[in-house]
């Protein structure tokens, strides 16, 4: 199925998960990851730059990257809340340090990305069918009325 946009605060989907995790053993399986990334300077008029100038300068992004999926990959959704960062312009030679895909954790995430709102954030899901749309219905029910506890994860795939 094709990815729909999720109308959720980040920041209210990762604190969530972070006190759901705290209260039990979650049954979702989370994957963050951050990158640095160099990218062309756009041609705008705003910017007042010459194709030289735009040539001679990049521009260095971070991007981080939280995918939340259930520990069972039969249950068929995945939700992922991407942070896009730009750092801004930089010339030849001044640290445009590009760096690999890192793994972190989910707190590092949320204190990086999350908690200081950089950058922009945005949050898709996808479900493989009606049953499993369903039951990421219920698990952003859940994270929008902030209910936790055991079985709340499980409840969500059981319905």
């Amino acid at each position: 199925m094709e990815p729909f946009p999720v109308d959720i605060d980040p920041k209210q989907i990762v604190r969530w998960i972070i006190a759901e995790h705290r209260i039990t053993p979650s049954s979702l399986k989370i994957v963050a990851r951050r990158t640095a990334e160099e990218r062309q300077i756009p041609a705008r008029a705003e910017l007042h730059l010459g194709d030289e100038e735009r040539e001679d300068l990049s521009e260095i992004a971070t991007v981080a990257t939280l995918e939340i999926a259930p520990a069972h990959p039969s249950d068929g959704w995945l939700m992922t809340i991407v942070v896009e960062d730009e750092i801004g312009p930089r010339g030849p030679g001044r640290g445009t340090t590009v760096e690999d895909e890192q793994q972190i954790d989910l707190d590092s995430f949320y204190s990086q990305f999350i908690r200081p709102e950089r950058g922009t954030a945005t949050v898709v899901a996808q479900a493989n069918d009606s049953e499993a749309e369903a039951r990421l219905s219920s698990l952003l029910a859940s994270i929008e009325n902030d209910r936790h506890g055991p079985g709340v994860v499980k409840q969500e795939r059981e319905e």
